[in-house]
C-alpha cells in the first residue's frame, strides 16, 4: 500500500505541472483549484477541435471518473437505454413488445431482453466473474476504472440539464452503479454467443407431450449456420492492415484502421485521450460505455480490431431421460437442469414470469434467429456453450495495448489477459513492426473432438460454419484444456493463428488464412475460419490494393488516407464491363424483368460503359450498379455467376469474368431498371443525390459502397422504393490512419464518421460527418504540445459534489 501512495502521490505532482501549463485566463483557462477541497473524484478535460476530450487523471478510479462525465456530457441518452437494458428494466418503461433496439444482444423484443439481463442480475453471474481474482478475472486496474467511471456518470447527471430530446425528462434516465458498468461490457463480451441466442434461451420450454420428436433438418440447418455466421450478413465488420518498415518510407511502421458499425445506438465508438502522466497515454475510440480505448494508439503502437471468422458458441445435443425432459443424461447419468425463473415488470400490464433452464454446459436453446430453429423434443434438446459468459477480462487487454511499447507488447498483452471475444488485432509500432493475430476467447473445439464427437446435425455444420454440435451425453466429449489457458474450455495463446513482421498484414473479416497473400496462415481448427476457400469480394480488394501499396513502398500516412477513399468497386472491376457489353447486345435493347414485363435497359448499358467504378459521391452510374449487382447476386447462385471458378491457388483473382449468358443477368438489369424508375431516379444520378445522412434537416452526401461491391470504404444505407437510399446506418466509423516520425508525437489522423455526440442540440452531433462528406480528416492532437496550441482549447475542471 505504501508504494501504491507514494506512485500516486509522484503523478500526482506530474499531473498538477501539466495543469499549471494549461493557459492561465479566458475561456481555456484552468480553474485554480487543483483538486477539490472535500476529496472527491476528479479530473481535468481538455476539450479540442470536434469535441474531442483529453482526460488527464492522477490514477485510474480518477481517469475513469473523468471518463464517464465526459461520456454522459456527449452520450447520456444512449448510455442511459443501455443501462436500462442490462438491468432487465425496458418492458417496465416502453413495453414488453417494442424492439430493444439490438445494441446489447440479438432480442427481438424488450421482454425477451429483459428476461435474459434480469436472469444475469439474479443469478449474480458478473459479481462472480468480478470476484474471480486476474488473470481469469478483470485486474484491480479495470475495476477502478468501473468506479470512476460510474461515479463520473453519476457526476455529471447531478451537476448537469439534460438536452438531448431523447431523454431529457425520462424517468428511466437514473445514476448507476460500477456493476451496471460491469455487467454493460458483460452483454458487449456475449454478443457473439449468449447474446445472439436471447430469444431461443428465454423461450425455451419442455415439449408439451412426450411425443414431441421433432429434429432440425441438416441440411437446412447447416445452410442456415453457414448464412448466420457469414460476414456478408453481419451487423460489424471492419478493414485494417498493418505496414511494416518494410514498406514505408521512413522505416517506420503504419496502421489503418476502418471499422464498419451501426451508426446509431449503443455500438457507436466515441473519441477520448487518456492519460496518467507517467502511467497511461493512449488515444482512439471506446464503445459507448467502456471506459477504456478499445482501438487506438500511443506514442509507440498503434491498433485496430476487425471482426474475426472465430465461431465464439458451440451447442452440446442432450439425451434427454424418456420420463422426463428436463432431466439429461451424461454417461448413463441423470442429471437434472437447473430452472432460472424471471419476473419481468411490464408497463401497463401484470408482470411476466417465464423459466429459463440451464445445465451443465450453458442454457438450453430452441433457436440461433428464427433461421436456425434447435427444437426441444422429448428425447432431445441443445444446450448452448459460450466461453465469453465467463470472461470479463476485455478492458485488461484494451488497457495492456494503451500502455504497449511494440507490437511484442501488444502480444504479450493478448497471451497474458486473453479477453477479446469477437475480434482480430492489427498492430504496427514504430519500430517498424507488423502484427495480426486472431486471438480469441473460443469455444476449444479441435478437428479431432469434432471428428469424434459431432452428432449427425454437427457434422453437416462443423465444415459448413464452424458451429460444432457435440454429444452432450458423453464425458468425453468435453471441450477439456490448453495449459496456456486462463480459463477451462478455451484455446490457449499457442493455437492463435498469428502473422508477426509480414511487409503487411491485413483483415476485412475472411479468416486469417489470407493475412498476406505471400504468406498465407494454415494449420488452425476449423472453427477459427476456413483455409482455401472463396474470399469476400471486400477481402480480394482489399488485399489487391494494400499488396499494391507494399509493392511500391516509400508509404506515408497521406497513402493511408488516400486508400480509405479511394472508394474502388472490386466488383464493378471485374463484372461492369462484361455487364455493359452484354446489355447492349439484347435484342431491342430490351430485358424482361421478375414481374414479366419488358424493360427498356439501353440506357442503362450506356451509363454502365461510361461509368468509373468508383462510389464517389459525383460518380454517375454507382447507383445503377449497385442496385443491379444486389440482384443478381441473389438471383444467381455463387457457382453460376461467374466463367472462371474460384481457384485456391490464385484466391484474389478468382472467380472472374460474370456469365451473362445466366437468365438471371438480365432479369437483375430490368429490375434495377425498373425500381430506379419508380423511385423517379435517373439511371445516371450522381451518388450524391440518393446516398447521405440527414442532419438538422439537410443532407449530407457520403461516398463508400455496400458489403457485396467490395468497397474498402463501406456504408450501408436504408433502401426506400419510394426515394432511393435515405440515411446511412452502419459503415466506416471510427477511422485512423497513425504513423510515426523521428520526433516523440505519433502522426495520427482520424475521423469519427457519425460525429462525437448524439444530442441534436450538440455542436458537434453533426460536424466530423461533414468532414467525413469532404474526405477531410482530423489531425489527432497527442501531445501536450499540441493540445495546448488549439485556438478553440477548453478547459474544464471536473469533481464530485458530496
Amino acid at each position: 500500500m505504501r508504494i501504491r501512495t507514494r506512485r500516486t502521490a509522484a503523478v500526482g505532482i506530474t499531473l498538477l505541472t501539466a495543469v499549471a501549463l494549461l493557459p492561465s485566463s479566458g475561456a481555456g483557462a484552468a480553474p485554480r483549484d487543483a483538486r477539490p477541497s472535500d476529496g472527491g473524484l476528479h479530473a481535468t478535460i481538455r476539450y479540442t477541435e470536434y469535441g474531442i476530450p483529453h482526460i488527464l487523471a492522477e490514477d485510474y478510479e480518477n481517469l475513469g471518473f473523468g471518463t464517464g462525465w465526459a461520456q454522459a456530457a456527449d452520450q447520456v441518452c444512449t448510455l442511459a437505454d443501455g443501462y436500462l437494458t442490462v438491468r432487465g428494466e425496458r418492458s417496465r418503461h416502453f413495453g414488453p413488445d417494442a424492439s430493444p433496439g439490438g445494441a446489447l444482444s440479438s432480442a427481438t423484443t424488450n421482454l425477451g431482453s429483459d428476461q435474459y439481463f434480469r436472469g444475469v442480475r439474479e443469478a449474480g453471474t458478473v459479481e462472480k466473474l468480478l470476484d474471480r481474482p486476474a488473470p481469469a478475472g478483470p485486474g484491480l486496474r479495470t475495476k477502478e476504472l468501473m468506479r470512476g467511471f460510474a461515479a463520473g456518470y453519476n457526476a455529471w447527471l447531478k451537476q448537469n440539464r439534460i438536452t438531448d430530446p431523447a431523454c431529457a425528462k425520462a424517468d428511466w434516465v437514473r445514476p448507476i452503479t460500477a456493476l451496471d458498468v460491469a455487467r454493460q461490457g458483460f452483454a458487449v463480451q456475449v454478443l457473439g454467443g449468449q447474446g445472439r441466442a436471447i430469444d431461443g434461451i428465454t423461450a425455451a420450454a419442455p415439449p408439451a407431450t412426450s411425443g414431441d420428436d421433432r429434429a432440425p433438418d441438416p441440411r437446412r440447418t447447416a445452410k442456415a449456420a453457414r448464412e448466420l455466421f457469414s460476414a456478408q450478413n453481419a451487423d460489424m465488420g471492419s478493414n485494417a492492415v498493418a505496414f511494416s518498415g518494410k514498406t514505408t518510407a521512413n522505416g517506420r511502421g503504419l496502421l489503418l484502421g476502418n471499422p464498419h458499425y451501426p451508426w446509431q445506438g449503443g455500438r457507436r465508438f466515441w473519441q477520448s485521450q487518456q492519460t496518467i502522466p507517467g502511467e497511461l497515454n493512449v488515444s482512439g475510440g471506446s464503445l459507448l460505455g467502456t471506459s477504456v480505448v478499445n482501438i487506438g494508439f500511443n506514442g509507440d503502437v498503434a491498433w485496430s480490431h476487425t471482426v474475426a471468422t472465430g465461431v465464439t458458441l458451440n451447442l452440446h445435443q442432450l439425451t434427454l431421460d424418456p420420463a422426463d425432459p428436463t432431466t439429461y443424461l451424461v454417461d448413463g447419468k441423470r442429471h437434472k437442469m437447473t430452472q432460472r425463473t424471471v419476473t419481468v415488470p411490464v408497463k401497463d400490464g401484470a408482470p411476466v414470469t417465464r423459466t429459463q433452464w440451464w445445465t451443465r454446459y450453458g442454457p438450453v436453446v430452441t433457436g440461433l434467429g428464427p433461421q436456425l430453429p434447435l427444437p426441444w423434443s422429448s428425447t432431445t434438446a441443445y444446450a448452448l456453450n459460450d466461453p465469453n459468459a465467463a470472461n470479463l477480462r476485455g478492458s485488461d487487454t484494451d488497457l495492456g495495448f494503451g500502455t504497449a511499447r511494440s507490437t511484442e507488447d501488444v502480444l504479450k498483452a493478448l497471451r497474458t489477459t486473453q479477453g477479446l471475444p469477437w475480434v482480430n488485432t492489427v498492430a504496427a509500432d514504430r519500430r517498424g513492426h507488423s502484427l495480426l493475430s486472431q486471438s480469441q476467447v473460443l469455444p476449444r473445439i479441435t478437428d479431432d473432438l469434432a471428428r469424434r464427437c459431432s452428432t449427425a446435425l454437427g457434422k453437416v455444420t462443423y465444415p459448413a460454419s464452424g458451429i460444432a454440435v457435440l454429444d452432450g451425453s458423453r464425458d468425453a466429449c468435453a471441450l477439456g484444456s490448453d495449459k496456456d489457458a486462463v480459463q477451462p474450455g478455451i484455446f490457449g495463446p499457442s493455437k492463435m493463428p498469428t502473422l508477426k513482421d509480414a511487409p503487411y498484414a491485413e483483415n476485412s473479416n475472411d479468416s486469417a488464412w489470407l493475412t498476406n497473400a505471400d504468406k498465407p496462415l494454415t494449420g488452425y481448427e476449423r472453427i477459427f475460419g476456413t483455409i482455401g476457400t472463396q474470399r469476400s469480394m471486400r477481402t480480394r480488394g482489399a488485399v489487391e490494393d494494400v499488396s499494391a501499396m507494399a509493392a511500391k513502398g516509400g508509404l506515408t500516412v497521406r497513402d493511408l488516407q488516400q486508400q480509405q477513399f479511394a472508394n474502388r468497386v472490386p466488383a464493378a472491376d471485374l463484372a461492369a464491363e462484361d455487364a455493359a457489353k452484354a446489355c447492349a447486345a439484347l435484342p431491342g435493347g430490351t430485358a424482361t424483368g421478375s414481374d414479366g414485363k419488358t424493360v427498356d435497359v439501353s440506357g442503362a448499358c450506356r451509363v454502365l460503359a461510361r461509368w468509373d467504378h468508383r462510389m464517389d459521391t459525383g460518380s454517375r452510374g454507382a447507383l445503377l450498379f449497385d442496385r443491379f449487382w444486389r440482384k443478381v447476386t441473389a438471383a444467381v447462385p455463387n457457382a453460376q455467376l461467374w466463367k472462371v471458378p474460384f481457384s485456391a491457388a490464385d484466391p484474389v483473382r478468382t472467380p472472374n469474368t460474370l456469365d451473362t449468358a445466366q437468365p438471371g443477368f438480365r432479369t437483375a438489369l430490368a429490375d434495377a431498371v425498373t425500381e430506379l424508375t419508380a423511385a423517379d431516379i435517373a439511371l445516371d444520378a450522381p451518388l450524391r443525390e440518393n446516398q447521405y445522412v440527414v442532419r438538422g434537416r439537410k443532407r449530407i452526401p457520403v461516398s463508400g459502397g455496400t458489403e457485396s461491391l467490395g468497397v474498402w470504404n463501406k456504408v450501408e444505407a436504408q433502401w426506400d422504393p419510394a426515394r432511393g437510399y435515405t440515411e446511412v446506418v452502419h459503415g466506416s466509423s471510427h477511422i485512423q490512419a497513425v504513423g510515426w516520425s523521428d520526433g516523440r508525437c505519433p502522426e495520427a489522423r482520424t475521423l469519427l464518421t457519425y460525429s462525437q455526440s448524439s444530442d441534436p442540440l450538440s455542436p458537434h452531433y453533426s460536424d466530423q460527418t461533414k468532414l467525413y462528406a469532404k474526405e477531410r480528416w482530423v489531425t489527432s492532437r497527442f501531445c501536450e504540445k499540441d493540445i495546448l496550441g488549439d485556438p478553440a482549447l477548453k478547459v474544464v475542471r471536473v469533481h464530485e459534489r458530496r
